[in-house]
């Protein structure tokens, strides 16, 4: 395999900050080692002022303090050294996303945008010199008996990088280096830690995804028409946000769980998040139930409907995510079980002393036609109508192969559970269709996207006694 150009030439980069992400920190120091591919020829170093304070916790760890920078030129006075030695060349750095997303996010201010190939040392080190305890960059020197003057200095770490780099240009017989410079590879995409093979190995289907940390801890629950795709575009652009470059730090492996399709993906996504709490996962807040369906006895006795906005400490009858679906419902009831409108409430607001107040004046002359017992038996009536013709039907679609299908089982209004049969199996009724799924709890959100899909594929459901649909 092809070497890399001997005119290619590479910036070795090393940079101390005030902080862990290019938007939020400044740059206290730099360094830049040009590297002909056998060794330096030039080199470039400076502290800088930051224009903001240093933390105490990085000055310690760094010895870099707030007087030591007062008198040093500012970002935007180098930007233009700095882009010289950086364009046109190889970006060369021990976990190369942080130094690059810095600097491309503080040339950018200065008005120049870097655009330039990257190789990270911690990933050819992982392919070149695999089965190390660790990749800091101490450890890594330490094992490879590479000397490191003023660690966490940008001059010591940087002449320690180049180093680095060259035994692994030595050591790279198998032409690794220029493999990962390839416009085609993803090395220069990936988090340091990720292994390029776990991300090659990804399918292409729908499914869930999980990112581990290093104790293999999920971090992150995603779902994805297509696997692979979607766990490239966390990776692609230069966001310089705290919580993306915290993210790529963390991410050590990816796993995966194929579906049969992306209802099923969803579904499964909204469950491991429950289950898990990843750290990275915002909370499905948007897609919980906005209104409910009330019942509750005013001081007369009787029984009344309600609808009002959704708390989790009341009792409800039924949840929306829309307040028009449940007015049209509760329309529905009142025509249906000869219930009085006056006795209904289209709009309430939970209260702390008493169980709901009513937004509007009830009328004072409230219809007395109908006994209490009666009517309150009415209204219990139609309550129980509501419990018992919730649906219960399933959901057949494509499998994870051609000779399966998927099925997801709603019993009652409430997801039972989800699963894959045989194309060839004979379902006949629900305990055949129960045995071939895995159990799991639903929530509001959930149930809106089966309820969803099959308002929009009626050829998918399936009922006790009909034909097994042929989902294609």
């Amino acid at each position: 395999m092809g070497r890399p150009s001997a005119h290619t030439e590479y910036a070795i980069v090393d940079i101390e900050t005030t902080g862990g992400y290019a938007s939020g920190s400044g740059i206290t120091e730099i360094a830049i080692l040009i590297h002909d591919g056998q060794e330096i020829v030039e080199r470039f170093e400076s502290l800088i002022n930051p224009q903001c304070p240093i933390p105490l916790s990085i000055q310690a760890l760094t010895g870099i303090t707030n007087e030591m920078v007062a008198d040093s030129p500012t970002f935007d006075k180098l930007a233009s050294r700095i882009y010289q030695l950086l364009d046109g060349r190889v970006f060369v750095a021990h976990n190369v996303n942080f130094d690059y997303s810095f600097l491309r996010h503080h040339l950018e201010i200065a008005g120049f945008h870097l655009s330039a190939p990257k190789l990270c040392t911690v990933r050819i080190s992982r392919k070149i010199k695999p089965g190390f305890l660790s990749y800091s960059l101490g450890r890594l020197c330490d094992a490879m008996g590479i000397p490191i003057n003023s660690r966490h200095r940008a001059g010591g770490d940087a002449q320690a990088t180049a180093i680095l780099f060259t035994q692994l240009m030595t050591l790279d017989v198998d032409g690794i280096i220029p493999e990962m410079l390839k416009k085609t590879s993803k090395h220069q995409q990936l988090p340091p830690n990720l292994p390029k093979e776990q991300f090659d190995s990804l399918p292409t289907a729908p499914g869930v995804y999980h990112f581990r940390d290093q104790g293999g801890q999920v971090i992150y629950v995603g779902k994805a028409r297509n696997i692979r795709n979607r766990v490239a575009q966390h990776f692609s652009g230069h966001n310089p946000n705290r919580q993306r470059q915290h993210f790529l730090r963390h991410i050590h492996s990816v796993t995966y769980e194929r579906c049969g399709t992306e209802l099923l993906a969803l579904l499964l996504e909204a469950i491991e998040i429950k289950r898990l709490w990843p750290v990275y996962n915002r909370a499905l807040k948007r897609f919980e139930p906005k209104y409910a369906l009330y019942t509750y006895q005013d001081q007369g006795g009787y029984l009344r409907l309600a609808v009002g906005k959704h708390a989790k400490h009341h009792q409800h009858i039924q949840l929306f995510h829309r307040q028009l679906d449940a007015f049209n419902l509760l329309h529905r009831l009142i025509r249906q079980f000869d219930l009085h409108p006056h006795r209904c409430i289209f709009g309430i607001q939970p209260s702390d002393s008493v169980p709901f107040k009513a937004t509007s004046a009830l009328p004072s002359d409230a219809l007395l036609d109908v006994p209490q017992m009666e009517y309150n038996q009415r209204v219990l009536s139609a309550i129980e109508h509501l419990n018992q013709h919730l649906p219960t039907f399933a959901v057949f679609d494509k499998g994870r192969e051609p000779d399966e299908l998927s099925c997801i089982w709603v019993e009652n209004g409430h997801l039972y559970g989800m699963g894959y049969v045989s194309r060839q199996a004979d379902i006949c009724d629900a305990v055949d269709m129960k045995a071939c799924l895995t159990r799991y709890d639903s929530n509001h959100y959930m149930m809106q996207l089966i309820y969803s899909y099959a308002e929009k594929h009626p050829s998918h459901i399936w009922k006790p006694g009909q034909p097994t649909p042929n989902c294609t």
